[in-house]
């Protein structure tokens, strides 16, 4: 079967800019494909991308060798509107392509434009909303949806125009794990019922592994590695090289290997492989230890893969069998910041926020939050988490002052935010915001990061010294734009600003959002070592794998009310706490969980990989 898209040895550069977006890229993607593209920020992700689109060369100009093939035609030789007739692309930020302020009329821009007989328009709105399960949120605001309802509309009204590809720019990226996996779903039925091709970047590796039929890796312009989420996340260390993370199920499945207690192979891509493996792993270990279990991990990894694998690609498993067998993962499997525990609290400490039974309605309704009852200390990493809409980013714009509680107090550093102005809060609380656009105004990132201290009073030659030191350590290049940057790199320079500060509260609403594992990690630890220096850092994060690790107490949110407070792995192991906050735990959790019940009590309260790894090898090895 001929690709739908070719692309064959294809090299782009932006404007009259020297280095290479794209740098000899060669790569086929056959119809009915379910293609999963990762890599680092400034890999050429995006720019990939557009070159599948057609807007480049019709929307972004620049030197462009080889060629890109939609259907059998040169992108080059045809308009951008032939290209869309087949392939139809939804955007990283999805508010910058609605166009309409209603739903019914978002979904007609397109096909009034195409030239779609009006006789066949009801149909095609009614099939499109109908395949992507909104067909009540027709006549709904835009404005009133969630972030996943709105990924939704973006899908549903591309599908209208009946694309025989789809290509996804990061359509998860703020989006909690049930709507991710939302997102996901409606994706696979599309791609399997209707039988379009779907083309998508995300940094959610998980699902990915899960989903994806075939995964791309770019470095560099260029594509690293290619084939199976089996063949791609056997070779975890090359991908940690690279700067792209694997699924924490696969790293305990590669660190069994490189401790000698499997035969390296396929790796496990879910929970359910992991559990299956672990299980007939221990099973096999008795009566004779090493011999046994070894034969035992084979035979587990194979059904695993046999009972799992069935909800992915059909492509999946023959050609990883002989291809993943080659690769041991490195020792170093185990663990992303899986650092000890930083001490408690000092006792007898005051709490730099403090939330008595604080209700806010929005005016004219909408979402709420009610009777919020929280403190937070010196030092302390909160996490706060919960579904689209449960009301996280409403909470801590109350407690940044950019929101007066209906009812109820909120002290910040000793100050009511009813009567304290906003600017005075600042002083104390430093916020990043979800959208790093949303507070970037300076012409250089050494400007931009100067300049919340130089508003604080700092002057000038002090601020800019401070503001160095910080962007240095975050490698941010300081003469350059901040809007020349990628998302990812802006918002390290939103969070560079915030840690200049030196602030006594630090509010962050998913400032892993659009960062690729590199980057996460540089941002996440260096919050960390915030806290550690004695700022109460709250965190709005989906990430519940990064929540795990950085997170010392969680607060789960759901329908606008705390729905419960302690502990974080405490209340991940809650499952009716997760299922009433629509949330799933960390795969290490899920798991340990899932372990304890059907081989040992020895791995409840687990939740780091090197943890499960060590009690799976004690089991096998003494029992």
């Amino acid at each position: 079967m001929d690709p739908i898209i070719r692309i064959d040895h294809v090299s782009f550069s932006y404007g009259e800019a020297s280095a290479r977006a794209l740098d000899d890229v060669t790569l086929s993607v056959s119809p009915g494909d379910f293609l999963g593209i990762i890599g680092p920020s400034g890999a050429g992700k995006t720019t990939l991308a557009s070159a599948m689109s057609g807007a480049i060369p019709h929307h972004y100009t620049g030197p462009l060798f080889g060629s890109v093939l939609v259907d059998g035609k040169d992108t080059c030789a045809v308009t951008l509107t032939d290209i869309s007739q087949v392939v139809g692309s939804v955007l990283q930020d999805i508010d910058t392509q609605m166009v309409a302020s209603v739903v019914e009329d978002e979904m007609l821009f397109g096909l009034e434009n195409f030239g779609v007989p009006h006789s066949q328009i009801e149909e095609r709105v009614i099939d499109a909303l109908e395949t992507v399960g909104i067909a009540d949120l027709r006549e709904r605001d835009i404005a009133t949806l969630s972030g996943g309802q709105k990924q939704k509309v973006a899908i549903a009204a591309i599908l209208a125009l009946r694309p025989r590809v789809l290509v996804l720019d990061e359509p998860t990226a703020a989006l909690d794990p049930a709507s991710s996996r939302m997102v996901f779903e409606t994706l696979r039925s599309i791609n399997r019922e209707l039988g379009v091709t779907v083309v998508i970047i995300e940094q959610k590796v998980a699902l990915l592994s899960e989903y994806a039929s075939r995964i791309a890796v770019m470095q560099g312009g260029r594509i690293a590695l290619e084939g199976t989420p089996s063949e791609v996340f056997s070779h975890s260390a090359e991908l940690r090289s690279i700067g792209v993370d694997s699924p924490r199920v696969t790293r305990i499945s590669n660190s069994l290997a490189a401790r000698g207690l499997i035969e390296a192979g396929e790796p496990c891509l879910n929970v359910r492989e992991a559990s299956l493996l672990i299980q007939n792993l221990c099973k096999a270990s008795s009566p004779a230890p090493r011999a046994a279990a070894t034969a035992g991990a084979d035979r587990a990894i194979a059904t695993a893969h046999a009972t799992a694998g069935a909800d992915r690609a059909a492509a999946d498993a023959p050609a990883a069998a002989s291809a993943a067998r080659s690769t041991i993962a490195s020792p170093g499997e185990c663990g992303m910041a899986e650092s000890p525990r930083r001490p408690a609290v000092k006792p007898g400490a005051s709490p730099v926020v403090r939330l008595r039974d604080v209700t806010y309605t929005y005016p004219g309704g909408g979402a709420s939050v009610r009777h919020l009852n929280l403190e937070v200390y010196p030092g302390e990493f909160v996490g706060l988490v919960g579904q689209n809409g449960a009301g996280k980013t409403t909470a801590t714009k109350l407690v940044n002052g950019l929101l007066k509680p209906s009812s109820g107090t909120i002290e910040v550093a000793g100050l009511d935010t009813r009567t304290a102005r906003t600017s005075q809060i600042a002083r104390h609380a430093a916020t990043l915001f979800q959208n790093p656009d949303h507070q970037i105004c300076r012409d250089t990132v050494l400007d931009e990061v100067a300049f919340g201290l130089e508003l604080g009073g700092v002057d000038a030659e002090t601020a800019r010294e401070r503001a160095r030191a910080v962007a240095e350590d975050f490698g941010l290049p300081l003469g350059e734009a901040p809007f020349s940057l990628s998302r990812g790199q802006r918002q390290m320079v939103a969070l560079a600003s915030v840690v200049v500060l030196e602030p006594e509260l630090v509010i962050l609403d998913e400032p892993t959002s659009g960062l690729d594992y590199r980057e996460c990690m540089t941002v996440m630890e260096t919050v960390r070592r915030m806290a550690d220096r004695g700022s109460a850092v709250i965190m709005v994060c989906h990430d519940m794998e990064v929540v795990s690790d950085f997170a010392e107490r969680l607060v789960v949110m759901a329908d606008g009310e705390i729905a419960a407070a302690g502990p974080t792995h405490d209340l991940f192991a809650d499952e009716s706490l997760m299922k009433r906050a629509s949330m799933r735990p960390p795969q290490v959790v899920e798991l340990a969980n899932e372990l304890a019940h059907t081989v040992s009590p020895r791995f409840l309260g687990l939740y780091e990989v090197l943890d499960v790894v060590s009690c799976t090898e004690e089991l096998v090895l003494h029992g």
